[in-house]
């Protein structure tokens, strides 16, 4: 009887045991879903973010306030090499501290991490210590987690996140925050082309607007504040005849006086850049192209009866008894122009619409001077 009893009670402490064991896998898969939902989460919240209206520095602090708030990190930093030198993109340290923190790259510590790719985890055993790469803090930091970054196999920097407690990341799953650390560099690698494209953005010297590049950074904020706009480009066809009969510097007259008036002509809600050589393009943000070319052919009536000349010039005249100066009677040149047009959709390509206005300007007959919807 005594043995029957230890029997049961043997096979019940087996079945508590399985069934405990069971418990904890289902909590420890519910631990990992959950944690794989809240991963999404700040993917989504990061990629939300790569589609603001917003530079792209601003964009990387952000990023960086997201890992802050979600993961409840004490300390993160966001270091980028440009090519030149490295930069703090985004940080909630002091800045006092910024000079040893852009510095990593150089602490013995974490060459290996770079060259490997690889996360190093240090920590100090005790408050009077202080973390390999500290200079003069000791109470900020106690343990940090350095993370290199690479695009395309090519390194441009490191994320790192420190906390003010010893062996506080012990038990934190580094393969977790090695896939957090992709997302950065999956919007890092979005935003590094909006950054080429605002630092490539130029100013034109002879009619001061920005340059072609300008609208696909920059400008296209203000323009897909809009579902729709309305993108016009023109050309002015004879300014080559102009620079080759007359003078480049009056052919430089032209454009000025005519991206002149235009640009006191629209409003400062319109994006206006010159595209390239005679060709300029304006984006009417939000308006209808009905209204565009109505507005387009009032002031292309205006433009083509401008009479653009340079300042007289005095022509020197040798004769057998002396030089003398005379009045050089000024050419005067009328612009003509050819204005093509057609529908911009947010979220479509810009770039795509641009160039289908340029190939039909390009391969218009230099005769033609209309206003084309394309």
């Amino acid at each position: 009887m005594a043995i029957a009893v230890v029997i049961v009670l043997v096979l019940i402490v087996i079945g508590l045991i399985i069934y405990n064991l069971s418990i904890h896998r289902k909590i420890q898969t519910f631990n990992n879903i959950n944690q794989r939902i809240n991963n999404l989460s700040i993917v989504q919240d990061f990629m939300s973010t790569v589609g603001e209206r917003l530079s792209v520095d601003q964009k990387i602090q952000k990023i960086n306030d997201i890992l802050i708030e979600k993961y409840e990190i004490k300390y993160s930093t966001i270091v980028v090499f440009d090519g030149a030198e490295y930069t703090i993109k985004a940080s909630n340290v002091d800045k006092k501290h910024w000079e040893s923190l852009k510095a990593l790259q150089d602490v013995e510590i974490f060459k290996d991490s770079i060259s490997t790719a690889t996360p190093k985890y240090v920590t100090v055993n005790s408050e009077g210590e202080k973390l390999p790469y500290q200079k003069m803090e000791f109470g900020r930091a106690k343990s940090a987690i350095f993370f290199p970054l690479y695009i395309d196999n090519v390194y441009f920097g490191y994320w790192i996140i420190e906390s003010g407690t010893p062996h506080d990341f012990d038990n934190v799953d580094i393969t977790i925050l090695d896939i957090v650390k992709e997302n950065i560099v999956s919007v890092l690698k979005n935003v590094v082309h909006q950054k080429t494209l605002e630092a490539l953005s130029r100013t034109d010297k002879f009619t001061g607007l920005q340059s072609e590049t300008y609208l696909y950074g920059e400008g296209k904020k203000v323009i897909d504040k809009y579902t729709m706009s309305t993108v016009c480009m023109y050309k002015i066809t004879n300014l080559e005849e102009i620079n080759n009969k007359f003078s480049r510097e009056l052919g430089n007259k032209v454009l000025t006086e005519v991206a002149n008036y235009l640009y006191q002509n629209i409003s400062s809600e319109y994006i206006f850049v010159r595209y390239m050589g005679p060709k300029f393009a304006i984006v009417f943000s939000g308006v209808d192209i009905n209204g565009v070319a109505d507005f387009l052919n009032d002031k292309k009536e205006i433009i083509e009866n401008m009479e653009i000349t340079l300042e007289e010039q005095t022509e020197t005249v040798v004769t057998t008894e002396k030089k003398r100066g005379r009045k050089k009677k000024p050419a005067i040149v009328k612009p003509v122009l050819n204005f093509a047009i057609s529908t911009y959709y947010k979220g479509t390509g810009l770039e795509e619409v641009l160039k289908k206005l340029e190939n039909y300007l390009d391969g218009a007959p230099l005769e033609e001077s209309d206003i084309n919807n394309i």
